[in-house]
C-alpha cells in the first residue's frame, strides 16, 4: 500500500471531526489526496451497524456482542474504503479507528485485550495506522462538551469511571509505542489545538510523499 493511514482519536467532545476537518484542508492545500472517513461507520452497511451501536436500548448490549459489531463494521469499512484508498495513494484520516476498541472495550468495558489482538489480527492482517493522533482532555471537560451538543448516546451516557478508563487506556498505548502517537492536547482553545495540528504538518506531509 502506497497511501498513508492516519487516526484520530479520543473521548467524547475532543474535537476530533473538527480537527479532521482542518488537517484535511491544510493537507489538501499541499496537493495531497485525503479521504475523510469514521468508525464505526465509513459505508453504508457500516453506517446502520453504528445505528446499533449508538441508539440507547432497552435491551442491554451484552460487551462481546458490542465488540464483535465494532469488528464486523471495521471489517466492511477496510474492504469497501481503506483499503482501496490507501493503494491509490490517499491519506486517509480516520476518526477513530481500532485503538479505539482498545479504548472503549478494552478499557471501559474490560475486555480482555488479547481477544481485541486476535481480532484485530483476523480482520486487519498486519495493516496498522502509520500515525495515530490522540486529542486527549480532562473527562469533566469531554462530558461537558458532549452535553452541550444535545442528546447523549448510548456510550456517551456511561458514568465517569468508564471514561476514565477510557482515557487512560489511550495514554498507555501512546507509551508504549511512541514512534506512531502523537498526543494533542485537546483542553486548549481551538486556535490553540490547530496551532498543534500546524506543527504535526510537516511531518505528516513527510510520511505522505514518503
Amino acid at each position: 500500500m502506497s497511501g498513508l493511514f492516519v487516526t484520530l482519536e479520543g473521548p467524547e467532545g475532543a474535537g476530533k471531526s473538527t480537527n479532521r476537518e482542518y488537517l484535511a484542508g491544510r493537507l489538501r492545500a499541499s496537493g495531497v489526496e485525503v479521504l475523510l472517513t469514521r468508525e464505526p461507520g465509513g459505508t453504508p452497511l457500516a453506517e446502520r451497524i453504528r445505528e446499533l451501536l449508538l441508539a440507547p436500548s432497552d435491551e442491554p448490549m451484552a460487551a462481546d456482542t458490542e465488540l464483535l459489531l465494532v469488528f464486523a463494521a471495521r471489517a466492511q469499512h477496510l474492504a469497501e474504503v481503506i483499503r482501496p484508498a490507501l493503494a491509490r495513494g490517499c491519506v486517509v484520516l480516520c476518526d477513530r479507528f481500532t485503538d479505539a476498541t482498545y479504548a472503549y472495550q478494552g478499557g471501559g468495558r474490560g475486555l480482555s485485550t488479547a481477544r481485541i489482538a486476535e481480532l484485530e489480527a483476523f480482520v486487519q492482517g498486519d495493516l496498522r495506522p502509520q500515525l495515530t493522533l490522540i486529542f486527549d482532555l480532562p473527562v469533566e471537560i469531554g462530558l461537558s462538551r458532549a452535553a452541550a451538543r444535545g442528546r447523549l448516546d448510548r456510550f456517551e451516557q456511561e458514568g465517569r469511571g468508564f471514561f476514565e478508563a477510557v482515557r487512560q487506556a489511550y495514554l498507555t498505548r501512546a507509551a508504549a509505542v511512541p514512534a506512531r502517537y502523537r498526543i494533542v492536547d485537546a483542553a486548549q482553545p481551538l486556535d490553540a489545538v490547530q496551532r498543534a495540528l500546524d506543527g504535526l504538518l510537516p511531518e505528516l506531509l513527510e510520511f505522505a510523499r514518503g
